[in-house]
């Protein structure tokens, strides 16, 4: 009798790739850390605003009511103890509510802090369970790692490839870089960790329809949520033994690339490092989709103007935008705007709403905002159209601008000086005047949901780095409970 020994497969280089980054890279940018530490304060904060909406408040909590789990992972802002998978979801989705958190435009769009969910829920329980044990914890540099790690590889991926041009959302890279740092984190080995990634990509994947007319919705904001969540799942599953896909990527017909990518395979533009964290954009300024921030702070300016002039939005004829081809592509929308999630990722309507009352906030996309007849009436006289050179500029990973110009026509045959705005608050090349605002804004975010004893506390152990990064993370989350 013949016996026909089974030939090991060689995983795809991709998903080997992801695999020795998350396992043997060292992460030593001061860089690096330094923008992780204000990322990682940031995100808490955007979870923080969000609690303040019913809609996001709904979808918060264990799957049964009342269940708690012993050394479980708590929410932020809540009294909830959850599993970690449940965690994920309910971090990730307070997260990624009011599309206020960092974000990451290249091919692919995305924001890498969506990560967080899956990562500071593992970190979370890990610690409070070592603790338990009388082991030593995880700490928040550990998170911080996780996060860098995680930036890069959904940053990496998005540079070249356009998930968004076969229809796919951006968060499959959310639930393939959380699956590799949470896997990491669980103490997974190589081979392990290299089944899990493999489980990422073979499991199934949302469309992106609920971001497009005539069907976006809601579930764009807790789709991340979703992703980081599912990972934590598959990160487990792969911890207890389940198998994985070598070619889950290039197998003949039934792989990714042939199924989902129009047989295209992946292409890089650099290796993993520590680039993403580096020079990935946080909304400081505005809850709009980052495409618009410019434009947003370019209306602000000539809301001003037009106070100057003793002129207001009605005095306004046409407003022209010029802009880059992403923008178009997502954000430049006619017709009628069904909710929240449909008027934040309009321009007209983000440009429309500082024209008229000098302010953008999370409450203007609110139905008693959007009811006001002048809005309407004002995104129908701004035109978008794409400047190639800003395209480019987009692109280019030296400059990677978001450039947006917008010039006004008056009713009077007054043109206004066009304003032209490159790199939003929140780019690297505005970092040092974003800090001080970023901070602003975490401290405002604290004060929506805690008293100012437990504010303090908080804002003491989270604006000492040093101090921060050696804490145990359940130490740190339990400055946070209701």
């Amino acid at each position: 009798m013949t016996t026909i020994t089974p030939v090991p497969q060689e995983f795809d280089k991709v998903i080997s790739d992801i695999v020795d980054y998350v396992t043997e890279y060292p992460i030593i940018s001061d860089l690096a850390y330094e923008t992780a530490y204000y990322c990682f304060l940031d995100t808490l904060g955007c979870g923080m605003e969000s609690l303040e909406y019913p809609a996001c408040k709904k979808l918060l909590g264990p799957i049964i009511q009342g269940t708690i789990v012993p050394n479980g992972a708590k929410v932020p802002g809540t009294h909830f103890q959850l599993d970690p998978v449940q965690a994920a979801f309910n971090i990730g989705t307070m997260i990624r509510w009011l599309d206020f958190n960092d974000t990451w435009l290249a091919a692919e769009w995305g924001h890498p802090s969506d990560n967080l969910g899956g990562i500071l829920a593992v970190a979370d329980w890990l610690s409070r369970d070592a603790i338990a044990k009388g082991k030593t914890p995880i700490t928040i540099k550990h998170v911080l790692t996780a996060m860098i790690k995680a930036h890069e590889i959904q940053g990496c991926i998005a540079l070249e490839n356009a998930f968004n041009k076969v229809g796919l959302d951006h968060v499959i890279l959310v639930k393939v870089a959380s699956t590799a740092v949470v896997a990491q984190l669980l103490g997974l080995n190589r081979e392990e960790i290299l089944n899990a990634v493999s489980l990422a990509w073979v499991d199934g994947h949302s469309l992106r329809t609920y971001r497009h007319a005539p069907n976006t919705g809601s579930r764009k904001s807790w789709a991340a949520g979703d992703a980081t969540s599912r990972a934590v799942r598959l990160a487990l599953m792969a911890q207890k033994g389940e198998m994985g896909y070598p070619t889950a990527l290039t197998a003949k017909t039934w792989g990714f690339y042939d199924s989902l990518f129009n047989g295209q395979e992946f292409r890089f533009q650099r290796a993993y490092g520590s680039y993403v964290m580096e020079n990935v954009l946080f909304k400081i300024s505005f809850p709009a989709e980052f495409h618009a921030q410019t434009a947003v702070e370019a209306a602000l300016q000539l809301h001003e103007k037009l106070k100057s002039l003793d002129k207001s939005a009605d005095d306004i004829e046409s407003v022209s935008i010029r802009t880059h081809e992403a923008c178009v592509r997502i954000i430049d929308k006619q017709g009628p705007l069904n909710n929240p999630a449909d008027r934040d990722h309009c321009i007209q309507y983000m440009i429309a709403v500082p024209l008229i009352f000098g302010r953008l906030t999370a409450a203007d996309y609110e139905d008693n905002i959007a009811n006001d007849p002048r809005i309407d009436l004002l995104r129908d006289k701004i035109v978008c159209r794409e400047e190639t050179s800003f395209t480019q500029d987009y692109h280019d990973p030296e400059k990677r601008s978001i450039a947006n110009g917008l010039t006004i026509k008056l009713k009077d045959g007054t043109v206004l000086d066009e304003v032209l705005i490159e790199y939003p608050v929140g780019h690297k090349r505005r970092r040092k005047e974003g800090i001080p605002l970023l901070l602003k804004k975490y401290r405002t975010n604290l004060a929506r949901q805690f008293p100012q004893t437990q504010q303090l506390r908080i804002l003491s152990a989270s604006l000492d780095k040093p101090l921060l990064e050696a804490m145990p993370v359940s130490e740190f989350i339990d400055l946070w409970v209701i």
